[in-house]
C-alpha cells in the first residue's frame, strides 16, 4: 500500500491560502503559473506527498509564482536600461560599489546560491548611475545560473555598454548545493572574478583588492 505523507493528516477540511501567496497572475503569467503548478503537483505526487493536506495544497501554485519572480531575468525586455552621464569632470579613477547582495538559483540543482558582489569600473567618457550596478547584477542573477557565468556576464555588460577604461567584478557566494547535499560543507565560500581593460594591470587590480579589504564603519 502506498504511503501518503502529510504534515497534518487530521486537518483535511477547509483550507485558507497563506497571506501574500493568493494573488492571481494575469495574461501570459497565469498560463505559466498553471502549467508549472501542474508539473510541481506531479513531482509532489511522485514523492508521495498528500496534496489534500492544507500545508501542501497551495504549494504547487506558490512554487510557480516564486519561479516567475526568481527567474525574472529570463523575460524579454527585462534587461535594465542603463542611464549614463557625460564624464565632464574627466574622472578616470576607480568607481567601486561593493557588498551588493544577490540571490540566484544553481542551474545544476535548482537550489539557491547567494552572497555579495563587488563591482568596479574606471570611466572613459561616460559614467553610470550607481543604482544601475545592482540592477545589472540582479538581472543576470534572476535566472538559473552558474557563479562563473554570472560574474562574466556582469563584467561584459558594463564593458560593452560603458566603453570604460576597465571593469572588474568579484563575487563571493555560498551554494546550498554544496551545503545541503553532496559534500555538505556548511559555510564554504566560492569566489569568482572577471576583469576587462586596464584591470589586467597588476597595480590597478591590487588597488581594487586593497579597497575591498578596507573595513568601513558607519
Amino acid at each position: 500500500m502506498t504511503e501518503i505523507v502529510s504534515l497534518n493528516p487530521e486537518a483535511k477540511t477547509e483550507r485558507t491560502p497563506a497571506s501574500g501567496d493568493n494573488s492571481i497572475p494575469s495574461g501570459d503569467d497565469a498560463g505559466i503559473v498553471e502549467r508549472v503548478a501542474g508539473h510541481m503537483a506531479a513531482i509532489m505526487t511522485e514523492l508521495k506527498l498528500d496534496l489534500e493536506d492544507p500545508n501542501f495544497s497551495e504549494t504547487p501554485a506558490r512554487v510557480a509564482k516564486m519561479y516567475l519572480e526568481m527567474f525574472h531575468g529570463l523575460r524579454e525586455g527585462a534587461e535594465p536600461k542603463v542611464t549614463t552621464f557625460p564624464n565632464d569632470e574627466g574622472y578616470h579613477h576607480m568607481v567601486i560599489e561593493r557588498e551588493i547582495p544577490f540571490y540566484s538559483m544553481c542551474a545544476h540543482h535548482f537550489v539557491p546560491f547567494y552572497g555579495h558582489a563587488h563591482i568596479a569600473y574606471i570611466p572613459r567618457s561616460e559614467v553610470v548611475g550607481l543604482s544601475k550596478l545592482p540592477r545589472i547584477l540582479e538581472f543576470y542573477a534572476k535566472r538559473p545560473q552558474l557563479q562563473e557565468r554570472l560574474t562574466e556576464q556582469v563584467a561584459e555588460f558594463l564593458w560593452s555598454k560603458l566603453d570604460p577604461l576597465g571593469v572588474m567584478v568579484v563575487i563571493e557566494a555560498r551554494h546550498l548545493c554544496v551545503e545541503m547535499r553532496g559534500v555538505k560543507k556548511a559555510g564554504a565560500l566560492t569566489t569568482t572574478s572577471a576583469l576587462r581593460g586596464c584591470f589586467a594591470d597588476r597595480l590597478v587590480r591590487e588597488e581594487f583588492l586593497a579597497l575591498l579589504r578596507r573595513q568601513t564603519t558607519w
